[in-house]
């Protein structure tokens, strides 16, 4: 009897299949999560067709549609990917009806500003704020009680960048701060990328995450699915 109920005891101690808590409870049934960006969110992804192994491209956006979908089956949640690669804030503004309120997500996911900091003739600081600002708000008067997930944008001492790290690096940091404070104007949660692949980078050489300073490599992409779950649960999770 003394051994059966130790045994007992260990397996509930255990973890169970199945048992881990769904991602994203606060969605519900047939929900909506549309990704925006540019080419780190577009991932080669296909503009037509509906072959669900293209369409939402090869990066952090199908990874968290495949292990979202895969803990959630009941509650047939879409996934879509709108990103367009070398876009910045002005190019999303300009697409921002069909691409984003036409489509009505219960939850949007933005990770813009890379190109915005480091394209030729691109916009400063102030611009890049103020449109993405109009976004904002654009968004959370059109479609009341939307979710809104904001990403930093990071770049990585690779490739090119590696000889340019610290210029690059502060012209991005201006960006950050932008988005961090729009996070914080609009009480949305903001995904962290360049501090998680600074602390990454502890473990594993630079070019481990991203193969050219700006785009991830495989295990970047699954570094910032990680990241975005890790936070978005979290930020919901404590406001509920």
């Amino acid at each position: 009897m003394k051994k059966l109920l130790q045994a007992l005891a260990v397996f509930l101690l255990l973890p169970h299949v199945g048992a881990a808590k769904e991602p994203l409870p606060f969605l519900g049934k047939n929900a909506v999560i549309l990704f925006q960006g540019d080419s780190i969110t577009d991932g080669g992804r296909w503009r037509t067709g509906s072959d669900f192994n293209h369409i939402m491209g090869q990066d952090y956006a199908y990874i968290l549609a495949a292990e979202i979908g895969y803990r959630s089956p009941g509650r047939n949640l879409l996934f879509i990917n709108r990103g367009i690669g070398g876009d910045r804030v002005p190019g999303l503004a300009a697409r921002w009806q069909k691409d984003a309120l036409e489509i009505r997500p219960s939850l949007l996911s933005i990770l813009v500003g890379v190109n915005d900091a480091l394209s030729t003739n691109a916009e400063t600081v102030e611009e890049f704020e103020s449109t993405y600002d109009h976004l904002l708000a654009q968004t959370i008067a059109a479609l009341p009680g939307i979710k809104i997930v904001l990403g930093e944008p990071f770049v990585l001492p690779v490739g090119k960048h590696k000889q340019t790290y610290a210029r690059d690096l502060a012209m991005v940091g201006k960006m950050r701060e932008a988005v961090d404070r729009l996070g914080a104007k609009y009480h949305l949660p903001v995904i962290h990328y360049q501090q998680a692949f600074d602390a990454a980078c502890k473990r594993a050489p630079a070019d481990h995450w991203s193969w050219d300073g700006v785009h991830p490599t495989y295990a970047g992409h699954a570094l910032m699915a990680t990241e975005w779950l890790r936070t978005v649960d979290s930020f919901w999770g404590k406001s509920q």
